[in-house]
């Protein structure tokens, strides 16, 4: 395996009630690289996400990282591997402040293991990593609790929640859908930065053209196949993107 691959997908097929929800997908992640997924609704993203993360199992197919199988490990233990997601529909602790739902994630047993358990403060700790997704530090808002939260702070908060368990991959399911283009505007130079500090990501989403902007590779999936990989450039003048995506004959 390229020594830049650091999420390997081979061949993986999923089906529910007979109906095949992911069909022989296979693609590479390289390390440091924003990898775009997009397609129609029912096309099989989220499902492929879940297949990656443990959520699901697949019915067939490998799925690597870094040399570990992870088809078969709970989502605890992937994300023990440093492979971590977002939710479509955020799932913050609605009792906890911003603050303390990333101090829960900085008691896990990855951190204890990555760093000997020797963090500091973990008050500090998680306000440190709020104001990297944009949280004022010296505002109310990381101390408010996460139930009284707009979506665009959900989001924000989704992503620190990832952070805080310093992984390798976060896997991001439509991090920009309910987000006004204001937010989503704010929200690219974070994504951009994370991306320069060498993390790794995969981008689920609909919106495209936002994605286009920061995106390296993008794969299209359609009925739960792979229709194309290239960059967003060929991505746009695809044929077969354009009737299958976009409703162009």
């Amino acid at each position: 395996m390229n020594k830049d691959v650091i999420l390997q997908v081979k061949g993986v097929s999923k089906s529910f009630g007979g109906v095949k929800a992911i069909n022989h997908v296979s693609f590479d992640l390289l390390k440091g690289q924003i990898l775009g997924i997009i397609g129609p609704n029912g096309s099989g993203k989220t499902t492929l996400v879940n297949l990656i993360t443990g959520f699901v199992k697949a019915d067939s197919g490998l799925i690597f990282s870094e040399g570990k199988k992870l088809i078969g490990l709970p989502p605890y233990k992937i994300a023990g591997l440093g492979i971590v997601r977002t939710f479509q529909i955020p799932r913050p602790y609605h009792s906890l402040s911003a603050m303390k739902n990333l101090v829960v994630p900085l008691y896990s047993s990855r951190i204890v293991r990555t760093i000997g358990g020797k963090l500091g403060d973990r008050d500090t700790v998680a306000l440190d990593i709020l104001e990297e997704v944009g949280f004022e530090r010296d505002a109310h808002i990381p101390y408010k609790h996460a139930s009284a939260f707009p979506e665009g702070f959900l989001k924000r908060l989704e992503l620190a929640r990832c952070l805080a368990l310093r992984p390798h991959v976060i896997i991001m399911d439509e991090l920009f859908s309910g987000l006004s283009v204001s937010e989503i505007t704010a929200m690219i130079p974070i994504i951009e930065k994370l991306q320069m500090n060498g993390m790794t990501l995969i981008m689920v989403e609909h919106r495209v053209r936002e994605l286009f902007q920061i995106a390296h590779r993008v794969m299209v999936m359609n009925f739960g196949e792979k229709i194309a990989e290239d960059v967003p450039d060929e991505i746009i003048k695809s044929e077969i993107v354009k009737q299958a995506y976009m409703g162009v004959t």
